[in-house]
């Protein structure tokens, strides 16, 4: 499940630590140990960008919760995504050196953008990441501002259930999430404070 933790970091990430971590270790045995400096720094830089720690969501069944550690830079009203007419939009300036995994906002079923416009807003970006929960609200986020030209990774599927606060995609070092939530729903945030992933209230959607 994805809500697991994993070993340490994000999954993304053991790779490429593992081979600075053998270059290092050759660069020690076989050369200069001076020269082991470099990746030996680097090594640690990686274990700050892809961290993975565990969060536990605050026990509020109809609460969002912010999906990456950031601050709140933006919190308005929209007609896009979300909701047919009017939505509320919380865009977070994303941490670099936060968790490398996104976390679920809500609880519910990830649901195909492409497959049905009901309760989504025509704007909505076909990347995003729609999830309808049980009582029927839609909640989509989406990313922006990619660096270096990369993309956030999902890897969860249409029609696969999300808990509160589970991971569903790597980050790589993406600058905004975008939160679309319905506006009957109650913002908890505002511009300016500081959220954690999964652990931190950012609204509630209403209550049917």
């Amino acid at each position: 499940m994805h809500g697991q933790r994993n070993p340490f970091v994000a999954q993304e990430g053991i790779l490429p630590m593992v081979l600075v971590a053998a270059a290092c270790v050759l660069l020690i045995r076989y050369y200069d140990p001076w020269l082991a400096l470099v990746p030996a720094v680097l090594l640690v830089f990686m274990f700050l960008l892809f961290r993975d720690p565990i969060r536990l969501a605050p026990p509020v069944a109809l609460g969002v919760v912010s999906p990456a550690d950031g601050v709140v830079v933006a919190v308005e009203t929209t007609d896009r995504c979300v909701v047919q007419g009017d939505a509320y939009m919380i865009r977070i300036r994303v941490s670099s050196l936060g968790t490398y995994t996104a976390r679920s906002p809500v609880e519910g079923k990830v649901m195909d953008l492409k497959s049905s416009t009901e309760g989504v807003g025509p704007d909505c970006p076909a990347n995003a990441l729609w999830v309808q929960t049980d009582e029927g609200d839609s909640v989509v986020l989406q990313f922006t501002g990619y660096r270096f030209g990369l993309a956030p990774r999902s890897f969860i599927r249409f029609g696969e259930r999300l808990g509160q606060g589970h991971r569903c995609a790597y980050l790589r070092l993406v600058q905004f999430a975008e939160v679309y939530m319905p506006i009957d729903g109650k913002v908890l945030v505002e511009p300016g404070q500081r959220v954690l992933a999964a652990s931190d209230l950012i609204g509630t959607v209403p209550h049917h």
